[in-house]
């Protein structure tokens, strides 16, 4: 039997509290989501890929501003609230990122976006490959993750620059579970993102917004000094033509 995806079970435990609350759990709706937002090209009339589509929350965005938007995740109860957000305005599969998405033909998309997804993946250098084999040259890379700092602190874990795995309890989604997931440092996230080809454009430690401030001011002042989370821009080149004298 296949080896499961890390968190998994957390996310097939939560995933229906996960769906109903998504669109405003501050640490989602008006911190992670606007930062992550904010880095986006223009997706009108371009193809995107939702990589860890969740509930399908980002993906009803993108529809909202033009693209044609594929969805995968990992977990089939996420899936399943993603189609009946989104019903026939996208595409759907069930797949995890830690695999070759090898149903996807190569240079077929303009986006790829991973919103608090790859934090469960293991091998940063595959799926980085996987998703620059797909995007055609010029396509943009947006992701967002825990940030590495606040992983650390939290976690207690025993050595910054290694790659660990650590354990919380979530209780910001109704029942408690207790997730799993990896902790790497940031030269590591950004060195494997430049080694698959991506050019770095942007990274965003974000600041919560107002409307934080409003839903839950304790953690508003705690954000404000220290970051939760951390959104990433990168590009693929575009491939220069040779000139024959």
């Amino acid at each position: 039997m296949p080896e499961k995806p890390l968190a998994y079970d957390a996310y097939e435990a939560l995933a229906e509290d996960y769906a109903a609350r998504i669109d405003t759990k501050p640490h989602n709706a008006f911190y992670e989501r606007p930062a992550t937002l904010s880095l986006l090209p223009d997706v009108k009339g371009k193809r995107v890929l939702d990589a860890g589509c969740g509930p399908g929350v980002y993906a009803e965005e993108l529809v909202r501003r033009g693209a044609e938007v594929v969805c995968v995740d990992a977990s089939p109860k996420m899936l399943e609230f993603a189609r009946r957000r989104l019903g026939d305005r996208a595409w759907f599969h069930l797949a995890d990122l830690g695999k070759p998405l090898d149903f996807l033909a190569g240079e077929s998309f303009d986006l790829v976006i991973s919103p608090l997804a790859l934090d469960y993946v293991p091998n940063w250098d595959e799926v980085f490959r996987e998703f620059h084999r797909l995007l055609r040259g010029g396509g943009v890379f947006v992701f967002s993750v825990e940030h590495p700092r606040a992983d650390f602190m939290l976690g207690k874990t025993a050595n910054y620059f290694e790659r660990e795995l650590f354990s919380q309890m979530w209780r910001g989604f109704g029942q408690p579970v207790i997730v799993t997931a990896y902790r790497r440092p940031l030269g590591e996230m950004l060195n494997t993102l430049i080694d698959a080809g991506f050019v770095l454009d942007r990274l965003l430690e974000p600041r919560p917004t107002e409307k934080f401030r409003d839903a839950d001011p304790e953690d508003y002042e705690e954000l404000s000094v220290s970051p939760g989370f951390m959104c990433v821009r990168a590009s693929v080149p575009r491939a220069v033509a040779s000139v024959v004298p």
